[in-house]
């Protein structure tokens, strides 16, 4: 199968951003039919992306499509995944997989069946400037991680899309719609959790009905912390996008918005190694295309997602242990929540 027949189902927003990016690797898929269940924008978007089919019911959409991207509402994962799982079709669904366990482990289960691709849309581990990152902290020559920080800063009124305030629609709140994506990269980056806090309110963001920013900190083995601030109700902002990792020989940034990663060792006593880097990468779109090229290297390969169902499971149990204890003023245990217990 050299050329993947993509079909997109949800034409908001979200799904404009992510053919803009699937516009990039046309030699990869086409995108072959477009679904919502308001006509003009399914149309909108098949005529965007160049497809042949658009439908307002994605259970038309067999025959035309060898994968789907699915980027419904949270409470429509599951029961769109299997549909198309269950007729032998792949599937990249949108964060989060779904909103409960027994459906992220059904939908999982059933991939494993079919022997189909099933992956979760984390675009941040796939952004070549996350990726250059982890491979330079990989080698060892810029040393230990002791702290990682990730700040995500951004206003994002739901009142245009209402199903995302309810807490039932979205699962949660924030932490659960968003920060799911860097509860990812904190498992991926720094490995094993054994505690954490979670704080959120909807100060601020009073269209949430549960949380619209959100403060996490976590304890690894090793002693290695980490902290995450998401907002949704950012009214300005200097960090927007930012990561953070201290090491015992320095520093690195990597920053979204100018998309630069630069490495310091500037204080303190003078360590072996480079003293100052910066890799650069220009590239102001949402970076979704390279999720779908690793996506389709998976079908192509037969092989497992870095981000597979079961791998954006554990992420979830994170968070919804992290919201258990802070409904009862607790430190949550995450022991054994790590991804080498997938």
């Amino acid at each position: 199968m050299d050329q993947i027949r993509l079909g997109v189902i949800g034409c908001g927003g979200m799904m404009k951003s992510h053919v803009r990016g699937l516009s990039i690797i046309r030699d990869r898929c086409i995108v072959s039919a477009a679904c919502d269940i308001e006509e003009e924008r399914a149309k909108e978007v098949a005529e965007a992306a160049g497809a042949a089919y658009y439908s307002t019911d994605y259970k038309t959409m067999l025959g035309h499509v060898d994968a789907v991207l699915v980027a419904l509402p949270h409470q429509l994962h599951f029961e769109c995944g299997m549909f198309f799982l269950q007729n032998g079709v792949h599937v990249l669904m949108e964060k989060p997989l779904c909103n409960t366990e027994a459906e992220c482990i059904a939908l999982a289960e059933e991939a494993e069946k079919q022997k189909l691709t099933l992956m979760c849309a984390y675009p941040v581990r796939y952004w070549p400037g996350i990726v250059k990152l982890k491979e330079l902290l990989d080698t060892g020559d810029y040393g230990e991680i002791f702290q990682m920080s990730i700040w995500t800063e951004q206003y994002t009124d739901v009142s245009t899309f209402p199903w995302a305030a309810s807490a039932k629609n979205l699962g949660g709140g924030q932490l659960f719609s968003h920060g799911c994506h860097y509860i990812d990269l904190l498992l991926w980056f720094l490995g094993e959790p054994i505690s954490g806090v979670h704080f959120g309110t909807n100060k601020g963001t009073p269209w949430m009905e549960k949380e619209g920013n959100s403060n996490v900190v976590l304890t690894f083995e090793n002693n290695v912390m980490a902290y995450h601030f998401g907002t949704w109700g950012a009214r300005g902002t200097t960090h927007s996008y930012d990561f953070q990792v201290f090491t015992d020989k320095g520093y690195f940034e990597y920053s979204r918005a100018n998309g630069k990663l630069i490495f310091k060792s500037d204080l303190g006593p003078a360590h072996d190694g480079p003293k100052e880097i910066t890799w650069e990468f220009a590239d102001d779109s949402k970076q979704t295309q390279y999720e779908t090229l690793h996506f389709l290297d998976c079908i192509r390969d037969h092989a497992e997602p870095m981000t597979s169902a079961r791998a954006s499971l554990q992420g979830l149990r994170v968070i919804w242990k992290l919201y258990e204890a802070e409904e009862q003023g607790k430190i949550a245990d995450l022991r054994g929540l790590g991804l080498k217990n997938i």
